[in-house]
């Protein structure tokens, strides 16, 4: 009998239990996951990679978990980050918007924002992102392309447009303008092979005028891109269309021929069946952020309808927002929100089980950003974007069910190691790719410049001696 010569990889990743996320949903107990390059090679028990592989490095072990990375569909990486918290959390939705949050990004300087855009990689990699659909950057595009390309995080990334009021005057677009900034992005950043490339993003709401809407669904039809916007978290939403179209919201997209299944809509809390019906025959896609509907109230576990949703086909991923709506961007504790909201809020133990709100951080999350072929889960072929979780834990033993644990259990303070394309980003929990106490630093100096450059007054409510 001839014995085949073992094939070099780059690494071989070992791990108590590989969860896939295949077809399947295979749970592989002592399994190995090779690599090569930037792709996931072989996927099976480790008794039997050892035998086909020997590896350059080899990661992971008997106690670790391995996950595919997570995919938020949905955060604000500037203007929010560097002002975490600063915002009062008994502020009302409009508000939250236009007194707080637009006067806090209008201050922001093209330094300060690349700075949010890392605190925000570098906090969603060291919780298990490992991709994200940016909500829009504020106002310097071409400087956080370029700094957030230090890091390693894979993302989609587009200025934020609009041209209806309300509007403060630092963001006022015409309509050729949002058109322009929108043709000029796709046109530069349009690079899906890399980690970073552009999508079509709107500020949605009531704020873009139908030819806006029609233009950057064509341009995203030319340029083979998603396009992505708020929508329906607030009655606002719902009122104002019917107050200048006598439709509601997604009634009105789908007869402009603006949804179909390459558009991302968040929030989405203010939705009728009507609605529904219209978002599952066009494919479109929901990105849900439990954590804002909660904070912010939109009052998800009355009207929310996510689980007519799900029941109707629709894909629904989830998003972690803005840091002064959410207030972190750890998909996993997003993940449990998921997965109990509507638990308690419909009396029903059955919904939303703890495998399905895995799913919505992982495998739809990459369908969401058009990319289910390229990650979302642990097959040959795809993008070797891969999480490590640390099970010498108190919160990860003992470990009897891994998905409960994954969902109910974990968080992101369990990460140990992080690959994206291959490459190691995260490693015994801190970020490889940033000096992470210069970050520290340099977010907080910045944070009390822009903040006292606001004139917005610091509402704590307990004094500070």
């Amino acid at each position: 009998m001839i014995m085949e010569t073992p094939m070099e990889v780059d690494t071989l990743i070992d791990a108590w239990y590989v969860v896939t996320m295949n077809a399947t949903r295979d749970i592989i107990h002592r399994g190995s996951v090779a690599i090569q390059d930037d792709k996931i090679v072989d996927v099976g028990k480790t008794i039997e990679l050892e035998k086909k592989y020997v590896a350059k490095k080899r990661l992971g072990g008997e106690r670790f978990v391995l996950t595919p990375g997570l995919i938020n569909t949905h955060i604000h990486i500037t203007g929010e980050p560097i002002t975490r918290g600063y915002v009062p959390d008994d502020t009302p939705f409009e508000e939250n918007v236009f007194l707080w949050l637009c006067t806090l990004y209008s201050v922001q300087t093209a330094v300060e924002e690349v700075a949010s855009a890392k605190l925000a990689a570098v906090e969603m990699l060291r919780s298990g992102t490992t991709c994200f659909l940016e909500a829009g950057t504020i106002l310097h595009l071409d400087e956080v392309f370029s700094g957030l390309s230090e890091v390693g995080i894979r993302g989609r990334l587009g200025k934020w447009v609009w041209d209806l009021p309300p509007e403060p005057a630092i963001y006022r677009q015409s309509t050729d303008q949002a058109v322009e900034h929108l043709r000029k992005q796709l046109e530069t950043y349009n690079k899906p092979s890399e980690l970073l490339s552009a999508w079509s993003t709107l500020v949605g709401h009531t704020t873009c005028s139908d030819p806006l809407w029609r233009e950057a669904k064509a341009l995203s039809d030319q340029h083979k891109v998603g396009m992505s916007f708020h929508m329906s978290p607030a009655q606002s939403d719902p009122d104002g269309f019917i107050a200048e179209f006598g439709q509601r919201p997604i009634v009105h997209l789908a007869e402009i021929g603006v949804l179909d299944e390459n558009c991302a809509l968040t929030h989405m809390v203010r939705v009728n069946d009507t609605e529904i019906d219209l978002l599952a025959q066009s494919g479109a896609n929901v990105a849900h952020c439990p954590t804002t509907a909660l904070k912010v109230a939109y009052g998800v576990t009355q009207v929310g309808k996510f689980p007519e949703m799900v029941q109707k086909g629709i894909n629904v991923s989830l998003g972690t927002d803005g840091n002064n709506a959410s207030n972190y961007s750890d998909l996993m504790r997003a993940s449990y929100l998921a997965a109990g909201i509507f638990k308690d809020a419909r009396e029903d133990p059955q919904m939303f089980p703890a495998e399905k709100a895995f799913e919505m951080a992982t495998i739809c999350g990459a369908k969401t950003l058009l990319m289910e072929d390229q990650i979302g889960s642990i097959e040959r072929g795809k993008k070797a974007d891969l999480v490590l979780h640390d099970t010498d834990r108190p919160e990860w033993r003992p470990l009897l069910n891994v998905m409960n644990q994954l969902v109910w259990s974990a968080d992101g303070r369990g990460v140990h190691t992080v690959l994206v394309d291959g490459k190691i980003v995260v490693e015994d929990g801190r970020c490889t790719t940033v000096d992470e106490e210069k970050l520290w630093a340099d977010v907080q100096q910045m944070g009390e410049a822009i903040t006292a450059r606001s004139g917005l007054p610091n509402k704590a409510k307990y004094p500070t001696l």
